[in-house]
């Protein structure tokens, strides 16, 4: 059961609303099968679902239903899931979601492809309903927290906690001095757990488009924070970019 290749999509301004209202979500797959045993499980468990057999559809209904979340199968007629999930990208309340990936192929490029696409973070399959609905009650988790941590402008992530306010930074109570820049890329990478930055959103985020930087730039503020923070918090993705992990 579910091997086949999604991606999900749960839009951060949605899951910070506070809202009291079940989670909206958006399952889009052209096997009516499939279709019937996400939507059952989903329903069952509370969230609010509406279906689509294919991209186009899709599209469509998630300008008018604007789900929290959004499961994309990428094979499908008419439109792929790749060209689905860009197209979902440039739909203003969909614009800043976080984008999950689950696919039984394990491959490099698959895995540059997804993020290429729009997804900041995928799995591999094969996996089970419970196992999926419970990674979805996480990353709702998580995303609201970031919510909290971004109104104040304070991320308090295990032991760790970044004050933007005052350029600070403390691990386990202790002070760890950072230079301005990696102070800028370790918020920039905190602020959202679990989302791969690109090469390319890191440069843009942190030197700005005016500013000629090279890759290796990067690479040199990366290394500097795992040597002050230890090599647990950040992640590379090969070939992509890095993300911070929750520990």
């Amino acid at each position: 059961m579910f091997h086949y290749f999604v991606v999900l999509l749960i839009p951060i301004c949605m899951s910070l609303s506070g809202s009291s209202k079940p989670t909206k979500i958006l399952v889009v797959d052209d096997e009516p099968d499939i279709l019937e045993i996400v939507s059952y499980n989903l329903i069952k468990e509370g969230y609010s679902v509406k279906t689509a057999e294919n991209g186009q559809d899709a599209l469509k209904i998630a300008r008018e239903f604007i789900p929290d979340l959004v499961l994309l199968d990428v094979m499908m007629p008419k439109m792929d899931g790749m060209e689905t999930c860009k197209q979902l990208r440039m739909i203003p309340s969909l614009k800043s979601c976080f984008v999950l990936f689950l696919t039984a192929r394990e491959e490099e490029f698959v895995e540059v492809l997804s993020f290429q696409a729009g997804a900041d973070d995928f799995l591999t399959k094969p996996i089970k309903p419970r196992a999926l609905l419970s990674r979805i009650e996480a990353i709702l988790r998580r995303t609201q927290s970031d919510s909290t941590n971004e109104v104040h402008h304070r991320l308090q992530l295990g032991d760790l906690v970044i004050d933007r306010e005052a350029y600070r930074v403390t691990q386990a109570g202790q002070t760890i001095p950072l230079a301005r820049k990696e102070f800028e890329l370790l918020f920039l990478l905190a602020s959202k757990p679990g989302k791969v930055f690109t090469r390319d959103q890191i440069l843009e985020q942190i030197w700005g488009s005016d500013v000629v930087v090279i890759n290796r730039t990067i690479d040199v503020h990366i290394r500097k924070l795992r040597e002050k923070l230890g090599d647990a918090y950040i992640s590379t993705i090969k070939g992509v970019g890095y993300k911070f992990e929750l520990l």
